[in-house]
């Protein structure tokens, strides 16, 4: 049988609003929000948080080990290797990356996109690709998911800095997508692998759902606050929150999202 194991990257050391996966989102960090809807995702078998062997992350992995959410500890810059060295621990043979700053994640956007990947035979597959592509998924819904053949190709062969940091990027760099139907494209990209990209039919891919700074953080504890106590709402549950209150998505609508060009100088500096 496949397995399937979910991946989701966290450090303390954030860039722009450290100690954020530890941050309290209506009475829990915001790591354990990310690790329980994950783990709701029917296509999974085993989630695992991957921190760093930095003493900042020692907090990390103290919690995770208090709560019991399975983790591992690796490179602080090269994510590639974390992914890969969990992976292989793991004896995953499907690998979905998720990251720690997205408290919001949908299980039903997991299984879809490890179900296309899985019935396609595809390389790699996502519900969001960065510039010059388009997403239609909030930002803050991002699920990647690629064979562990193909993560090990990568992390044998990827060089540049953006491709260690940023993890999957070699997956899909310079491809050309064809549109299979409204939801779904792929095609092949010039490394040989194979990609799909997977949309929803409205576009809300302006909407930011991430927990980058402080006013991120402070739009989740309203989203959280609105459904007193629950934390298996849906994502159209909450797209449905902030189209009756727009005045949430004010709160973080001045921040500026990353780009796969946003590089930690830190890791430069080694």
């Amino acid at each position: 049988m496949t397995r399937v194991v979910a991946i989701i990257q966290g450090r303390m050391s954030s860039s722009r609003l450290p100690g954020k996966i530890l941050a309290d989102i209506g009475g829990q960090p915001m790591l354990s929000r990310v690790y329980i809807r994950t783990a709701r995702a029917t296509s999974l078998d085993e989630v695992i948080f991957a921190t760093t062997t930095d003493a900042s992350d020692d907090p990390v992995a103290e919690y995770c080990d208090f709560s019991g959410i399975p983790f591992t500890r690796g490179s602080l810059f090269d994510v590639l290797d974390r992914y890969y060295q969990t992976a292989l621990h793991a004896k995953a043979d499907v690998v979905v990356r998720i990251t720690a700053d997205c408290p919001v994640i949908d299980a039903a956007l997991i299984d879809n996109v490890v179900n296309t990947l899985l019935e396609n035979e595809y390389d790699f597959d996502c519900n969001r690709l960065p510039p010059p592509w388009t997403r239609t998924y909030p930002i803050g819904l991002d699920v990647e998911a690629c064979t562990f053949k193909v993560l090990k190709k990568a992390w044998k062969e990827a060089q540049e800095p953006q491709h260690r940091e940023h993890a999957m990027p070699y997956f899909y760099e310079g491809v050309q997508l064809s549109e299979v139907s409204r939801q779904l494209f792929e095609g092949t990209s010039p490394r040989g692998f194979r990609i799909a990209l997977l949309h929803h039919t409205t576009d809300f891919g302006d909407y930011r759902w991430t927990v980058d700074t402080p006013e991120d953080l402070e739009f989740m504890r309203q989203v959280y606050a609105r459904f007193d106590g629950r934390d298996d709402f849906t994502w159209k549950e909450v797209l449905d929150l902030v189209h009756d209150n727009p005045e949430l998505m004010k709160i973080n609508s001045g921040v500026e999202h990353k780009t796969l060009k946003d590089i930690d100088r830190r890791a430069l500096k080694r």
